[in-house]
């Protein structure tokens, strides 16, 4: 999968750097040689440079491969013309706009949440929850929005990150409400398809166990086995 980024820090002593994604805020590593054709002496890279990479793994971490310009001097006119045309709008227009984007990145997830609560409360209104059972799941949110907060941290610094699998066995045990306010609050791991589909199944067979665990015949089941 390719994505765009645009290069935040960079070495050219030492020839690495570190790119950060666009949309999701996440930095990973990227060295010289992962640039397709490697640069030119006259055409080193640059902090603030816009690139296009595949995002892959090297000894667990995240590192950019295949790196390539995408060649903002060949956009250059186009532009001038949009920011002259920027410059003229109305301010309103532009706060407006701007704010107009801003709850889309909530509204994605609003429906899905809205409909979870939804249920965990059917649940505890047909059979009831126990006050245990709501102190688990806050805790495990709680621990859950604090393990994606430090991964983040980790990626913008370039430091050791959280495994996927532990993000994911958190959502699983229940701390899945505050993975979903992570993902939306710290813009973290809300933009890569594999890792949200691999989330959503954690937090359906949550729920599904949640629900099962608390209907009278599968607990009757459990006690006579």
């Amino acid at each position: 999968m390719r994505c765009s980024g645009r290069l935040v820090q960079w070495n050219e002593a030492r020839g690495f750097g570190l790119v950060q994604i666009d949309g999701s805020g996440e930095r990973v590593f990227v060295h010289i040689s992962a640039w397709q054709p490697r640069p030119a002496a006259q055409q080193r890279p640059q902090v603030g440079m816009p690139l296009t990479f595949a995002l892959g793994m090297v000894q667990g971490k995240p590192r950019a491969l295949a790196v390539a310009w995408q060649e903002p001097h060949r956009r250059a006119p186009v532009q001038g013309r949009a920011r002259a045309a920027g410059a003229t709008a109305v301010p309103g227009q532009v706060r407006r706009s701007q704010g107009a984007r801003t709850p889309a990145l909530h509204r994605g997830a609003s429906k899905p949440l809205l409909v979870l609560v939804l249920w965990w409360v059917a649940v505890a209104a047909v059979w009831g929850v126990s006050e245990w059972v709501v102190l688990a799941y806050a805790g495990l949110s709680l621990w859950c929005f604090g393990t994606y907060w430090h991964d983040k941290h980790q990626a913008q610094s370039g430091g050791w990150r959280t495994p996927e699998a532990t993000l994911h066995a958190l959502a699983l045990l229940g701390g899945w409400p505050g993975a979903l306010l992570a993902q939306q609050w710290l813009r973290h791991k809300s933009s890569k398809p594999e890792f949200r589909q691999a989330f959503w199944a954690t937090v359906v067979l949550n729920m599904l166990a949640f629900t099962g665990l608390h209907v009278p015949a599968v607990q009757a089941w459990l006690l006579h086995r």
